[in-house]
């Protein structure tokens, strides 16, 4: 299935913009942006991602929302 035609494993209504590549739980891998930003502002963004939309849309949140001093690492392969 492709990015485009699946949903937020979170919300389930969502659009997926990032897939979270190193998962504690494997159920929830694909994150919409409301749900990517809150989970930000909750204090436990995904470090290790892949951005589905070709644009750095987590990027810019994690820049945003982001006040860790955290590695985040893009996932390009």
């Amino acid at each position: 299935m492709g990015a485009h035609r699946r949903k937020c494993d979170w919300c389930g209504s969502g659009t997926p913009i990032v897939r979270d590549m190193d998962p504690v739980n494997a159920d929830f891998q694909y994150w919409c942006e409301e749900c990517a930003r809150a989970l930000i502002i909750k204090g436990d963004p995904i470090e290790t991602y892949r951005e589905l939309e070709g644009e750095p849309i987590y990027g810019r949140l994690l820049e945003e929302h982001c006040t860790l001093k955290r590695f985040y690492s893009f996932a390009t392969a």
